[in-house]
């Protein structure tokens, strides 16, 4: 079970794959915004457990595993960015800020209900609007 410090570094190279077609360490320390050794290090660790293939000064590649990791890592935020905004949350810094915090610590089960809901709201606006005029 990887760590929600692994989760991040999943969830960053599994986005720049699909954005870029490759992850590189340096790629994933700038976008997490730390120093490369530290990328290095933590992608070690990620191979040992089994999913990335790492070589140092190669691209790194997610494996069947750690791709489900960071597809599904992925697919919260998006769903929590969501849910935030629906509720009216305007400062993109302080949803990021919350889904960050978050997003690792919700089962699935609750991930499923919040997706459905979005989903829902999305779909009926107008319910959507009543709720929160009557709150």
């Amino acid at each position: 079970m990887p760590t929600s410090h692994m989760e991040d570094y999943l969830e960053r190279m599994y986005r720049l794959i699909e954005e870029k077609g490759f992850a590189r360490a340096v790629d994933i320390a700038e976008a997490l915004e730390i120093r490369p050794s530290s990328v290095t290090h933590m992608l070690q660790r990620l191979a040992e457990k089994g999913y990335v293939r790492y070589e140092k000064y190669r691209g790194v590649q997610l494996t069947t595993a750690g791709r489900k990791i960071g597809r599904k890592m992925a697919e919260r935020h998006r769903d929590l960015t969501r849910l935030l905004r629906l509720l009216g949350v305007r400062d993109e810094n302080i949803i990021f800020e919350d889904v960050e915090g978050i997003e690792h610590h919700l089962s699935s089960e609750s991930m499923q209900r919040i997706r459905a809901l979005v989903q829902y709201a999305e779909a009926h606006p107008e319910w959507w609007a009543q709720l929160l005029d009557d709150s």
